[in-house]
């Protein structure tokens, strides 16, 4: 059974969708709506990522279709009024486009997701090609994870290097429903029992921990 951190290759969508910097805008909207896709990647030469073209990058040609922005308003969203007036990918794009390597931890990539503000991330090679995309709700697919797997990984990987088992041979607790972790039994050193639940807690699947482990005089 494989356990410890998934990564990106594991969860991430292989058949992408992606546009050149020439792609005129009514493609690209046609595109998102018909991949229902938040975002494109945008490619160079072979297949390198040089940006992402969103809906975000496409609304601003909407919101300033009709009349002319005021002089504070012109100041104040300069970068947005450019996009108003943008054709192609190449002039809508944010550039550098945030990206992930495929052996990231999905904790990492969720990291840069919620730090950049982006929903979903082209996956590159050491050279910057294309390799697939992965999404916020590709990662959320670790919860979905069985909780007898989790159960074993918590007995087998965590638990013993903390609570070495009793002279009487008895272990600890670990019962998991709806991914919630349980633990329950008498422990030696209860100075550890935080300990126990941060390293539970971050193993993958996890919803919550809880726990009633009390101390014993044994040793």
């Amino acid at each position: 059974m494989r356990r410890g951190p998934r990564t990106v290759s594991e969860v991430m969508t292989h058949t992408v969708v992606a546009v050149g910097r020439d792609a005129p805008f009514k493609d690209i909207v046609g595109l998102m709506g018909q991949w229902k896709v938040s975002a494109l990647p945008v490619l160079a030469g072979e297949g390198r990522v040089i940006g992402v073209v969103s809906e975000a990058d496409l609304l601003p040609k909407e919101e300033f279709r009709v009349g002319d922005p005021d002089r504070f308003t012109q100041l104040r969203r300069l970068p947005d009024l450019a996009k108003a007036g943008a054709l192609t990918a190449g002039e809508l794009m944010s550039a550098p486009a945030v990206t992930v390597h495929a052996d990231a931890t999905l904790a990492e990539a969720a990291r840069i997701m919620a730090r950049r503000g982006v929903k979903r991330l082209p996956v590159v090679d050491a050279e910057g090609l294309l390799e697939g995309v992965v999404s916020r709700a590709d990662l959320l697919k670790v919860f979905l994870r069985s909780d007898d797997d989790i159960a074993e990984e918590v007995r087998l990987d965590v638990l013993p290097s903390l609570f070495p088992p009793a002279p009487t041979g008895e272990a600890i607790g670990v019962r998991v429903e709806d991914g919630v972790v349980t633990l329950t039994g008498r422990v030696r050193d209860t100075s550890l029992v935080p300990v126990a639940a941060r390293l539970v807690r971050a193993v993958e699947g996890v919803v919550d921990v809880e726990y009633d482990l009390t101390g014993r005089a044994d040793g």
